[in-house]
């Protein structure tokens, strides 16, 4: 039913608001455009062949058709008959050449790899079925794609609650002595204890999870461009965690640590406890950034120049998230570019959008005698100019 609502509800809006008359999104079975996967029952988990949508929308009056062998299940009214014109090309054509639409977009972008699923082959064939007249009429749909995948309903702000309580839940007992048994559990064994507990609960991850720890003296996490072999997990290390799964039709992304407790009744170092307080200073610095019209670059810069000024030494990598981990539209930094992202940093802001606020910050250990990056990661809402948690935040290191 929520597909069927976005579809109602969204499409129109996001024609009329970037000036397209029309939006034509062609998908192979086993070469899956990703907006076209969102878009069709959830019965069908693939493209079946060749799939064709047409969104049509001229002087207020919208529509949307299906040029398919199959029927979308009245999602999309079938407009082929392949007993009567066996060329499927042939029948867009003449659908396209009928709506005589002063613009035409297709799924093609060389920022965002989400609006970039018409394939060459497809593309090609397209361009000869339209002809030199309407091929003239052709424009990238990026950003139609872009805000269909980024924006979200207010009906779907209750299932990623969900999929958040559902993530924390796995995520606190992986950080406890029900997965973790120092001197025997490694690394890489909480990893695939995540996605046994992920699949009992009905879903999947989108990555495969990944566990590294920190200990006085050594750095085991590795990078992000590349992973640690497995290292027995022992008392007095910091545990750190990075996972999401898909629940529904949404995707969660989280970062959270505990700490390997020596014996009962031991508490988390006070400087590990200082440390994670200041990472939650970078999180609350970051959302106060977000505003309508602010560019990801621009969230980014403030964000950045506000910590260091409160003494704070951060790194920020934050996205969007809804049907993919990864989501389409503004990035707030990444990793190795702190200095702003081009092509997809440009991008402005726009709620109602869900985010992964994701960064990391660094900080000194008295009781280590060594610094420590505490790295975070947790879901927000953002809506009228406010971002707002999901389903909270780490706020305290867990004891293990």
């Amino acid at each position: 039913m929520l597909t069927s609502t976005r579809l109602d509800r969204l499409i129109p809006e996001l024609m009329e608001g970037a000036g397209i008359d029309c939006w034509i999104l062609i998908s192979r079975e086993y070469a899956e455009d990703p907006v076209v996967q969102t878009m069709l029952p959830a019965k069908w988990l693939s493209s079946r062949r060749r799939t064709i949508l047409v969104f049509l929308s001229r002087k207020g009056v919208h529509t949307r058709q299906a040029i398919t062998r199959y029927e979308v299940d009245g999602t999309f009214p079938g407009v082929w008959d392949p007993t009567a014109d066996p060329d499927q090309w042939n029948a867009l054509a003449q659908r396209i050449k009928e709506a005589d639409p002063a613009s035409i977009a297709i799924n093609t972008s060389n920022t965002f790899a989400h609006a970039d699923g018409l394939t060459a082959t497809e593309h090609e064939r397209l361009r000869e079925a339209l002809g030199p007249d309407l091929g003239r009429r052709v424009v990238s749909g990026e950003e139609l794609s872009v805000r269909w995948l980024q924006t979200r309903l207010p009906e779907e702000r209750p299932v990623l609650e969900e999929a958040c309580a559902h993530a924390h839940s796995i995520l606190r007992r992986a950080l406890s002595p029900e997965a973790i048994e120092p001197g025997s559990t490694t690394t890489g064994d909480l990893e695939w204890w995540l996605r046994a507990e992920v699949q009992k609960l009905g879903c999947q991850v989108w990555f495969h999870p990944s566990a590294s720890i920190q200990r006085p003296g050594a750095d085991l996490r590795g990078s992000f461009a590349s992973a640690t072999r497995p290292v027995v997990i022992e008392a007095g290390d910091l545990v750190h965690i990075d996972y999401g799964l898909i629940w529904d039709h949404l995707c969660t992304d989280q970062q959270q640590h505990g700490y390997v407790l020596s014996r009962p009744g031991d508490r988390v170092p006070e400087g590990l406890a200082e440390a994670m307080h200041r990472a939650n200073q970078v999180q609350d610095v970051l959302l106060a950034e977000f505003a309508d019209g602010r560019t990801g670059n621009e969230i980014l810069a403030a964000t950045l120049t506000r910590a260091q000024e409160d003494g704070l030494d951060p790194t920020v990598y934050t996205h969007p998230i809804g049907y993919h981990g990864h989501g389409a539209g503004p990035t707030i930094g990444l990793w190795d570019q702190q200095d702003g992202v081009p092509g997809d940093g440009d991008i402005e802001i726009f709620g109602p959008s869900a985010w992964s606020i994701e960064l990391s910050n660094r900080s000194y250990v008295p009781e280590w005698d060594d610094s420590v990056a505490i790295m975070v990661e947790e879901e927000a809402w953002y809506e009228l100019g406010t971002a707002s948690w999901v389903d909270g935040r780490q706020t305290e290191i867990w004891g293990v």
